[in-house]
C-alpha cells in the first residue's frame, strides 16, 4: 500500500474544509425569504415614480422635502418592503428601500451615506424593519447630524441614541414572536426621549413586509396590506 505523506494529508483535510465552508456559505446566503406579489410596487403609478437605482429602489412622490431610507430585514428580499414603501411615497415622504449584501443589513450599514452625499432633501429619515431596524439605529447613531427622525418596525437600538433631538417611532405586532421581547425592554433606554411606541393589534413580524409567514413568527388577524397601513398613517402623524 502506498504510503500518504503527512503534509498531503494535510492539504487534503484543508480542501475538505474549505469546500464545506464554502458549500455551507452558499447555502446560507442562498436560503432567504423571497418576495411575493410586489410587481404593482416595484412599477411607477400616477402619483409614484419608481427607479431601481444601484443601490435599491427610489419611490419618488410628490413631496420634494422629506425622504426615508429603509434597510430590510436580515434574510429578507428587499423589494418585499416596496408596497409599504410605494404607499408611503404616495404620502408625501420620498423611499429609498436598500438592497443589502446578502440580505444582512450588518453588511451594509453605511449604505445610507451615499443616498444622502447623492440626493437633495431638507430632511432624512432612517427605517428598517428587524435586523434593518437595528443596523438603521445603528448608523443614525454616528450621524445625527444629518438625521430627523427614526423608525423601527419590529426592531429595538442597540446602540445608545437617547441624547438624539429627533422623534423615534417604534411599530411592532401584537402576535410578534420573532422580535425578543426582553431585548426590546432591555434596549428601551437608548431610544430619544421623544420616542412614540406603538402595538398593532393583531399585527405580527412578518406583514410588515410581502414574503410570506416567517418561521416561528405568530398567526396575524390582519393582512399584509392592513399591517402596512397602519405603519404608513404613523410615520405621517409622526413627522
Amino acid at each position: 500500500m502506498k504510503k500518504v505523506s503527512k503534509k498531503k494529508l494535510a492539504l487534503d483535510i484543508i480542501t475538505v474544509v474549505v469546500i464545506a465552508c464554502i458549500t455551507g456559505a452558499a447555502a446560507y446566503i442562498n436560503d432567504y425569504y423571497h418576495s411575493r406579489g410586489v410587481e404593482d410596487a416595484i412599477s411607477s403609478s400616477d402619483t409614484v415614480k419608481v427607479t431601481e437605482i444601484k443601490e435599491g429602489y427610489f419611490f419618488d412622490g410628490e413631496g420634494a422635502e422629506d425622504a426615508l431610507i429603509f434597510y430590510p430585514g436580515g434574510k429578507v428580499e428587499y423589494s418585499a418592503y416596496a408596497p409599504l414603501l410605494h404607499e408611503l411615497a404616495g404620502q408625501g415622504i420620498d423611499c429609498f428601500l436598500i438592497k443589502m449584501p446578502a440580505n444582512l443589513a450588518v453588511l451594509g450599514k453605511d449604505k445610507a451615506e451615499h443616498i444622502i452625499e447623492n440626493y437633495d432633501y431638507t430632511h432624512w429619515y432612517m427605517a428598517g424593519h428587524s435586523l434593518g431596524g437595528a443596523m438603521a439605529a445603528a448608523y443614525t447613531e454616528g450621524h445625527q447630524e444629518e438625521i430627523s427622525g427614526l423608525v423601527l418596525l419590529g426592531a429595538y437600538a442597540t446602540e445608545d441614541i437617547s441624547g438624539a433631538d429627533f422623534p423615534a417611532l417604534i411599530i411592532y405586532g401584537s402576535e410578534d414572536r420573532i422580535m425578543n421581547r426582553e431585548n426590546f425592554e432591555k434596549y428601551r433606554s437608548n431610544l430619544p426621549k421623544n420616542t412614540t411606541i406603538v402595538e398593532l393589534e393583531g399585527g405580527n413580524h412578518s406583514n410588515f413586509g410581502n414574503y410570506g409567514q416567517q418561521e416561528g413568527d405568530g398567526e396575524a388577524s390582519i393582512s399584509p396590506k392592513e399591517q402596512q397601513k397602519l405603519v404608513v398613517e404613523n410615520i405621517i402623524n409622526t413627522f
